[in-house]
């Protein structure tokens, strides 16, 4: 390797910072829920993803035997209001990031729920549910 090549190598890597609070809660937005059928019976092993629509980044994840789902994607402060699509199975539905990007503190996502063909948000059963699921 040539002197020249090396000192490119080098300088280039001192302008890299560090991957820093990769895992903070300001880094990330989590949705959940249920997939069920019309009756109310869960649905194991159903196909999620959750597509960021401006990039296009897609998450994906699985229900487990009783129904739920949990899919943590990568988004910002920057990125509060950005249009989220959630696929389940051949059930689809846009949300939107909804938090506020000054708390850096409180878990950000949201719970939606499939049913039957209906899909319901509901955004004050996130937090509860999140700790529940954390705590199995």
């Amino acid at each position: 390797m040539s002197a020249k090549l090396l000192l490119v190598i080098v300088f280039s890597l001192s302008l890299v910072d560090p991957v820093s609070g990769e895992h903070e809660v300001y880094y990330r937005y989590t949705v959940l829920g249920y997939v069920k059928d019309a009756h109310g019976t869960p649905l194991p092993g159903v196909a999620v993803s959750l597509t960021r629509e401006k990039t296009g980044l897609a998450y994906r994840g699985q229900t487990n035997a009783t129904g739920l789902y949990v899919i943590v994607a990568r988004i910002g402060d920057e990125s509060a209001g950005e249009r989220l699509r959630l696929a389940a199975g051949d059930q689809a539905v846009t949300l939107v990031a909804r938090f506020d990007p000054a708390n850096h503190s409180e878990e950000r996502g949201t719970r939606l729920d499939f049913q039957g063909g209906k899909s319901v948000e509901r955004t004050d059963w996130f937090l509860p549910t999140l700790r529940r699921v954390v705590a199995e």
